[in-house]
């Protein structure tokens, strides 16, 4: 029977792994170009994980499927918002539902029209799932459970400590009997928005450099030592008389002199009774966990904004990505275990976040752990390997590189330097301006940019307080795109934006019209700044990045490009991620999707 097995590994950049197959680091990505070939791989407009594995299961452009970053702003509103999934309720007797905002027709679907089987772990923006024939495991799009993609809890006795990004900090005390009474934050209530809480006590015990958490959760107590994470808690979040929501968490004792501090993970929905489905069919989840063992859940797993925070240190962080590193791999051998024919595939994140936070490639230790995380997605490659017969296709593929972030140019305050985006009277960009585009005027303003590198016109009839006409769109898309090519970065005397692309020029399908009018190709080195993608206008044109993030991607993609190998020849020269679905879909013998872009490449 024909199977195609399909291993994802995020953000493997071409120039880490040539030289690693050079060395002969890389054996068994070194095998799979022995017996078919390898080629570097043209990443999607922008070379997002979101947007990129869009492309890679529907054989369509952003235009074609509706995902164009991580954010999307609301026209009513100019808000920021999540771009993969919403929820809709369409009365107050009837429960939300999460809707998928990626469209297109994915290879899965085709496949299940055709009668063959599918089995799709943790593929980005399947959440909820669809329903094919076979299973399938959502990836990133799911949130934790308040909502987010993942706000994790900080526990601390020093009262001085604010909340940074995505967290919340609570101030607790060790009693005279050494133990600290507080609680887990859940759910917000839609009623009061007030949080729901789940109780805990934790008994500090200093001569043994530990502490246990007792609850009514699951287990019902839970140690933790110093420096070392602890194993899953499972709670419950009482909602109402009758009603509850499941979730879990992990905890990392930082330290308990002479500040106690203890790290809580984001709350994951629980696998067994996810708030919403997460898996297809719907007991899928609960059944893998039975047979792997508890998982993370949410779609962002490593917990790199705990490290990007400093609430954890690197060796934290590292611990946590190879226990998540394990714990896929123990998921792709389950089910290669039992696969018999149609498509596998299964996504290793890893890489990817390891290399946001330690793209240092000055300093040799930060390359060894980069290298050292190739080393492992290679043996797990290996690992699948060995159920490739004759009849399978193996493909081992990234869905974009990786490059350093060193500065962060603020689009906006340049946009508010044209006269394109206007304050109201006493504000001007800096600290009054804030996030969310706090005090513009839109009456005045004709253009703004959101999310990580779109800007969008104030068009009228569309924005809510829209005022350009459609007349002066070419006119004005044009000055805003020359002015921001080679922006100079004085500083370094450097160009920090290589171009700018129209919607036009690189979106065509039914979605199109969702996406930033002006797309910004940033230089090596360069990205939009961390306040820009929320609609902040910070002082100047370009700041340090001056944090643990170091590495990135949202660059001009013709920089970035993924890799791609597979044990049969392929045509590799201009190989594309709109190839892949059609290169799979021949291979399983089943006619492309009518309105698939690439081609197979399948010699």
């Amino acid at each position: 029977m024909k199977k195609v097995v399909v291993i994802g590994l995020d953000g493997f950049e071409p120039k880490i792994v040539e030289p690693m197959l050079a060395a002969g680091a890389l054996p068994n990505l070194a095998k799979l170009r022995a017996r078919g070939g390898f080629s570097r791989v043209q990443t999607t407009y922008p070379a997002q994980t979101p947007v990129a594995w869009s492309t890679f299961a529907t054989g369509l452009n952003p235009g074609g499927h509706g995902i164009f970053d991580f954010i999307r702003r609301d026209p009513r509103t100019y808000l920021p918002d999540l771009s993969m999934s919403r929820y809709e309720q369409k009365n107050a007797y009837l429960p939300p539902k999460a809707v998928n905002l990626r469209r297109g027709v994915p290879i899965w679907e085709l496949l299940s029209n055709a009668g063959i089987p599918s089995t799709i772990v943790r593929c980005p923006c399947c959440y909820p799932p669809d329903n094919i024939k076979g299973r399938m495991l959502a990836g990133m799009g799911v949130p934790d459970l308040r909502g987010g993609l993942g706000t994790s809890t900080f526990y601390t006795s020093n009262g001085d400590v604010a909340a940074q990004e995505s967290e919340n900090v609570l101030r607790v005390s060790v009693d005279g009997s050494g133990v600290i009474r507080t609680h887990l934050i859940g759910p917000r209530n839609p009623k009061t928005r007030s949080d729901f809480q789940f109780d805990i006590t934790i008994h500090v015990e200093p001569s043994a450099k530990k502490i246990v958490i007792r609850s009514e959760g699951q287990p019902k107590t839970l140690e933790v030592k110093e420096g070392q994470w602890s194993d899953w808690l499972k709670v419950k979040f009482k909602t109402g008389l009758l009603q509850s929501v499941r979730g879990q968490a992990r905890f990392h004792l930082v330290q308990m002199e002479p500040v106690f501090e203890l790290y809580a993970s984001p709350i994951n929905f629980d696998a067994d009774a996810p708030l919403f489905p997460i898996s297809s069919p719907p007991e899928y989840a609960g059944e893998l966990a039975q047979e792997v063992g508890t998982f993370y859940t949410t779609g962002m797993v490593e917990d790199h904004t705990g490290f990007n925070n400093g609430r954890l240190d690197e060796s934290a962080y590292l611990e946590q990505c190879q226990g998540v590193l394990r714990e896929r791999e123990r998921m792709m051998l389950h089910e290669l275990d039992r696969m018999e024919e149609g498509l596998f595939f299964c996504l290793f994140d890893t890489p990817d976040r390891v290399q946001h936070m330690f793209w240092q490639r000055s300093d040799a230790e930060m390359t060894r752990i980069i290298e050292d995380q190739y080393r492992a997605c290679d043996a797990a490659v290996g690992k699948a390997l060995d159920y490739a017969d004759d009849e399978t296709l193996m493909i081992a593929l990234s869905d974009h590189g990786m490059n350093s972030f060193e500065r962060g140019v603020h689009l906006n305050t340049w946009l508010h330097d044209q006269g394109l985006l206007a304050y109201h009277s006493g504000i001007r960009p800096g600290a009054d301006a804030g996030d969310f585009f706090h005090g513009v005027d839109w009456s005045r303003t004709k253009a703004y940019a959101l999310g990580l590198g779109g800007i969008y016109l104030n068009l009228k009839g569309r924005e809510e307080k829209g005022i350009v006409e459609a007349s002066e769109t070419e006119s004005l898309k044009s000055a805003i795109a020359d002015g921001l090519t080679n922006l100079t970065d004085l500083a370094l005397g450097k160009a920090a934006i290589s171009s700018v692309a129209t919607r036009e020029q690189i979106y065509s399908g039914a979605y199109a019209h969702e996406s930033p009018d002006l797309l910004v190709n940033f230089a090596e080195g360069y990205r939009v700044s961390w306040g820009t993608a929320l609609g902040g206008a910070p002082e100047g044109y370009f700041e340090d990045n001056v944090k643990r993030w170091c590495g990135d991607h949202i660059i001009d993609p013709c920089l970035v490009p993924g890799v791609l190998f597979m044990n049969r020849e392929f045509n590799g020269e201009k190989a594309r991620l709109l190839d892949m679905a059609p290169t799979i879909l021949e291979a399983l013998g089943v006619p492309r999707g009518p309105a698939m872009e690439g081609d197979s490449l399948l010699i």
